[in-house]
């Protein structure tokens, strides 16, 4: 089989599978969202942090996130975060310079803390981006809870 032959089936054997993967509608009811993030809500009062996928789609992702502890900072090399604040609030730091960073092999890189960002409140309704490159970290307030339902967009 000559290499024309080889890309002519592989395209005609993958057609099927983008189609289940692009034609796909799926709906996370209020009621689901919020059963999920109490459950987590119970390992984010052990560990600080807790979080699951709800779906992977390629393309993105989407995601709950249940905080009781800030994060450190961070930066998405490939993707951008949509958030959706759910519960709580939280004070988001972007921009600034990333201290003790630490880059991985995917692209992300965590650190300590920001120093010199942008400081802001978002809280329960609040819709939130934040580009792939943007330093971010979340802050908790001590006794608070924070959730969101997090996309994560492929650049």
């Amino acid at each position: 089989m000559n290499a024309m032959k080889v890309v002519v089936v592989l395209v005609a054997l993958s057609i099927p599978a983008f189609a289940q993967i692009r034609g796909k509608a799926e709906l996370f009811s209020a009621a689901q969202i919020r059963t999920q993030l109490a459950s987590l809500a119970t390992q984010a009062a052990a560990s600080g942090s807790a979080g699951e996928t709800l779906a992977d789609y390629g393309s993105h992702k989407v995601q709950i996130s249940v905080r009781t502890a800030s994060g450190g900072a961070e930066i998405h090399a490939h993707f951008d975060d949509v958030m959706i604040v759910q519960q709580g609030s939280a004070t988001l730091i972007t921009g600034g310079t990333v201290i003790d960073p630490k880059a991985s092999a995917d692209g992300e890189t965590k650190g300590t803390s920001i120093q010199g960002g942008k400081s802001q409140t978002i809280a329960v309704g609040d819709l939130v981006t934040v580009n792939a490159g943007v330093p971010h970290q979340l802050i908790v307030a001590p006794g608070t809870t924070y959730s969101a339902i997090v996309v994560k967009v492929k650049e």
